[in-house]
């Protein structure tokens, strides 16, 4: 029972650090592109950490993931979509509303982890394809200019740093039939809340109901 209430009390804090500030499109180079490619490199993996409702959204579709129990499929579809959606940026594609897209996908994946959601493969990839793209494209602003070198490290990092959480997620949740019942329940449900929370704040901000 106490390695189940540590075991909560890890995945609570994560999901709290989701929500404790709005989605930034800063940079962890302060606000600088990135000139060389550890620089690059770096910036890809501190980028969907510092964007907490990007991190949010990689927590929650690796929870997702597992509840779908269908493999890690649905979570590599988000994550090769995320690559996808910064390519679409630097290509400059236009896709409108982007920040309240990111808000509302976030919101969404979290609605569907306070539910517990099982979701047919078909199903997980289709809706963590178009979340990862809606994410990429947020990201790809920051990146936007830089040279080949950082640009193709910032790339790497960023896909390997949101396959490692993602990832960390999935074998968190898929360790969950361990729990009792209703501490899973509970566990889920909060994570799931915060993690709406974290895209509805971003939402908000994105169409200037707060300041």
């Amino acid at each position: 029972m106490r390695r189940s209430i540590r075991r909560f009390a890890t995945l609570l804090a994560i999901a709290t650090v989701a929500v404790q500030a709005p989605a930034f499109a800063h940079h962890v180079m302060g606000g600088e592109l990135p000139q060389t490619f550890l620089q690059g490199f770096l910036s890809g993996l501190g980028h969907p950490v510092i964007g907490l409702d990007h991190l949010g959204a990689i927590v929650g579709v690796g929870i997702l993931a597992a509840l779908a129990r269908r493999g890690v499929g649905p979570l590599f579809a988000f994550s090769l979509a995320l690559i996808a959606g910064v390519t679409l940026h630097l290509a400059k594609a236009n896709v409108p509303a982007g920040e309240l897209l990111v808000g509302l996908s976030t919101l969404a994946i979290g609605g569907l982890v306070a539910l517990r959601q099982p979701m047919r493969l078909t199903v997980a990839v289709a809706l963590f394809a178009i979340a990862g793209v809606i994410h990429g494209y947020a990201l790809g602003e920051s990146i936007v200019g830089a040279e080949p070198a950082p640009l193709w490290a910032y790339l790497a990092g960023l896909l390997i740093i949101q396959t490692v959480l993602g990832l960390a997620a999935f074998a968190a949740v898929s360790n969950l039939v361990r729990w009792p019942a209703l501490l899973r329940t509970a566990g889920l449900t909060v994570v799931g809340i915060l993690v709406a929370l974290a895209g509805g704040v971003t939402a908000a901000y994105a169409a200037g109901l707060v300041t």
